[in-house]
């Protein structure tokens, strides 16, 4: 069994995919194929009897175009992948803005006169009148002609989509403008009257604009996928025979010494082999603390070297490494998640065939049995279609997610994908990450006891001062808590740091220590029976002593703290009735007293990159819908395995790439606006489908000449059109009831 991938281009929908998927999984040698809309790839398990160009040829002959790309990870063709993309995205916004130049100034003939616009005297009747429209409508469909070869291909083999629907809705609409274009030019100049060359235009516009947007939002996940794969580096200090080189972190083999300065990224994963520092591997553990590495300890590449030269052996290169295994989690992630939005291409399914049958033999009814002339049967197989046009349909859920767009904006809530939203109202479980989620993701100082007669001002300055000259995390709050105190820093010399236990430094020419309670009775230092460090551990904070000249000055604490809004956040999240679970890479004591001061009740800690989709993927195997909300690059697989990814805006670019929804303002309250933004929006869009299908269901009958037989009207195109547009506008006025949701 051999595995193959190849990129698609001119999928436009769910539809679209299960398309290309059906038809190459029935291609002779494919045992399963499986199709990414997300990222448009095509991925297929093969025996010996497959042939690429019979697939290929099945494929292109639906109007998709496939390239095979390597199965190896690889950045330079990820680097070309998004470049095409930006090229695509180029195009469709030409396009959309050419249509838009073309359809403004036919809406405005077309329409003017109802609103009392004056019109230029050469346009206001005649053939100039209908002329002037059928050219520029003309133009606007040509822009748009790869939604009738590919909507028309679907349609005949079978495959029906939402380009078939935009195919016959605007095209007999334009065929029957046309008609009555002619009818004018020899003289019938009521037929003036009776064109609907702006709806086909509009309806064309509209789709672009959805398409645009739809691009978009693929472009943005694309980043995501293409932001992680910069993290590492793309040359590499490589350590031979001959000395230091520069080479392509491509051509780095198994068994290569690799040198990292401080600042520099690790390119592959390997065992340190000399050298020593400080580590940040937040991206693979969660952890908001550096690690210290040192001979014999595993790092990773993409983690990022902060003090001192390391170097070290290469152990995993190119797809193996544990950065390209997360970039894997996220693509495969992002294969499972069913596109909740497709909801209108699974109708159209069932809607194109029967609208057709239905036009046809009502059109045929009353030519053969009820005595019509040609016109008359063509006039209601023309005006079924119309009626029948899918404008409505394709703006049902677009509208919606617009105006939940700019109200969520108001709120701090940055909409990405617009299937999150609808998805984001049915969730039942929301996963917290800890660290810059819960809590700011930054340490501060937080209890500071004297056991000196000296003031709280004098302690802190000698505590910053000795800490000055270290890159720890720690030692960084220790120097801002006494900048927010305008306590000025004294000069330190003969810095020492001691690895997980403390420091010693000369301040004023005495010698100050900071460090763990053993680290100074190790020094001499006489530590009270009275100093009970317990309550300050138990709540999961870090506790330190200081000591001037063996004698014990203050003991301290730090933490990361909770953020204002966090416990109310919680709260009103648990009072929509949704089960809140604190995730994280952090230590278990220090993860279940977060929890406990906010209100969570479940925690899961110490939790790697690969364990934390598998979390979010063990609650939806229960059958839960899962929201995942982090900040941190770690958290990006959970953040597409779960059916709504939530980053905080004060998070990681990458982390808030591979999200489909973004708080802006870093609070978790305004995940609960996002909540009951979106259980409205929900509303909204059920009830837009409903007027969008409204229309048909009541209209349709009416245009075969239901009324027409019992005496009643004939539903002429010109109505039919009229009804099509009254279900666009229902669609539109009722989406903006949002925005004062």
């Amino acid at each position: 069994m051999e595995e193959r991938l190849y990129q698609v281009s001119g999928m436009t929908c769910a539809s679209c995919a299960l398309t290309v998927e059906a038809v190459a999984g029935q291609q002779e040698g494919v045992e399963e194929a499986q199709v990414n809309l997300a990222t448009e790839k095509l991925t297929l398990r093969t025996t010996g009897d497959f042939q690429a160009s019979v697939l290929e040829a099945a494929v292109s002959g639906l109007g998709y175009d496939l390239v095979e790309q390597q199965l190896e990870w690889d950045a330079e063709q990820r680097q070309s992948q998004e470049e095409d993309k930006e090229i695509r995205l180029e195009a469709e916004r030409r396009r959309l803005l050419g249509t838009a130049l073309l359809t403004l100034p036919l809406l405005y003939i077309a329409m003017g006169s109802m609103w009392g616009l004056p019109l230029p005297s050469f346009l206001a009747q005649g053939a100039p009148f209908v002329l002037v429209q059928f050219l520029l409508t003309t133009v606007v469909l040509y822009l748009g002609h790869g939604f009738y070869q590919r909507g028309l291909r679907n349609l005949f083999q079978g495959h029906p989509n939402m380009d078939s629907l935009i195919a016959l809705g605007t095209g007999a609409a334009y065929l029957y403008s046309t008609y009555g274009t002619w009818q004018v030019l020899q003289g019938q100049d009521h037929f003036a009257h009776h064109l609907y060359f702006e709806s086909a235009a509009t309806i064309i516009f509209f789709v672009f604009l959805g398409k645009y947007l739809e691009a978009r939002a693929k472009q943005e996940t694309s980043r995501a996928l293409q932001g992680l794969s910069q993290l590492a580096p793309q040359e590499a200090t490589r350590i031979g025979t001959a000395g230091p080189e520069i080479v392509a972190t491509k051509d780095l083999k198994v068994g290569d010494r690799v040198r990292v300065f401080p600042g520099d990224s690790f390119p592959v994963d390997g065992i340190v082999l000399a050298g020593s520092g400080y580590v940040d591997e937040s991206m693979m553990t969660g952890e908001s603390l550096p690690v210290y590495k040192e001979a014999g300890q595993s790092v990773w590449a993409g983690s990022l070297n902060q003090s001192g030269s390391v170097d070290y052996q290469v152990t995993q290169v190119g797809g193996a490494t544990l950065l390209a295994q997360i970039i894997t989690l996220v693509e495969e992630a992002q294969a499972q998640k069913a596109p909740i939005a497709a909801l209108a291409d699974r109708l159209a399914r069932y809607f194109v065939p029967l609208v057709l049958v239905g036009a046809l033999l009502a059109s045929l009814a009353w030519y053969f049995l009820g005595g019509a002339d040609l016109e008359f049967a063509l006039s209601i197989f023309i005006a079924v279609l119309v009626i029948a046009c899918p404008c409505a349909l394709g703006l049902a859920t677009p509208t919606a997610m617009m105006v939940a767009t700019g109200r969520g904006a108001q709120k701090g809530v940055l909409l990405k994908s617009g299937p999150a939203l609808e998805s984001l109202a049915q969730i039942q479980t929301v996963l917290l990450d800890k660290t810059g989620t819960v809590t700011a993701g930054q340490m501060k100082l937080t209890d500071l006891e004297l056991w000196t007669e000296e003031s709280r001002a004098e302690v802190l300055a000698l505590l910053a001062s000795a800490e000055s000259h270290s890159e720890h995390p720690i030692a960084q709050a220790f120097v801002q808590a006494a900048e927010e105190e305008g306590i000025a820093l004294r000069a330190a010399y003969d810095f020492q740091a001691h690895v997980g236990r403390g420091i010693v430094a000369q301040v004023d020419g005495q010698r100050i220590l900071v460090g763990t309670s053993r680290y100074l009775e190790e020094q001499g230092v006489v530590i009270p029976h009275e100093l009970d460090l317990q309550s300050w551990e138990s709540a999961g904070k870090t506790t330190l002593l200081l000591a001037r000249e063996g004698i014990l000055l203050a003991a301290l604490a730090v933490s990361d703290p909770i953020k204002e809004t966090s416990r109310e956040a919680i709260r009103q999240l648990k009072k929509r009735d949704l089960e809140v679970v604190l995730l994280t890479g952090d230590k278990e004591a220090t993860a279940q007293a977060i929890a406990k001061e906010v209100g969570i009740t479940q925690v899961v800690a110490q939790v790697l990159p690969q364990d934390k989709a598998a979390q979010v993927a063990a609650y939806q195997e229960q059958g839960k819908l899962v929201a995942m909300v982090g900040d941190g690059i770690n958290d990006a697989p959970a953040l597409v395995q779960a059916e709504v990814g939530i980053a905080m805006g004060t998070g990681t670019d990458i982390a808030m790439d591979a999200a489909d929804l973004v708080l802006l303002q870093g609070d978790l309250l305004s995940l609960v606006d996002a909540v009951t933004l979106s259980r409205a929006t929900l509303g909204i869009i059920k009830e837009n489908l409903f007027w969008a299908f409204i229309y048909n269901i009541i209209g349709i009958p009416i245009a075969m000449g239901l009324l027409y037989i019992f005496g009643g009207p004939l539903l002429n195109p010109m109505l039919a059109g009229l009804a099509m547009s009254l279900s666009s506008v229902s669609v539109v006025l009722n989406a903006l009831r949002l925005r004062w949701k």
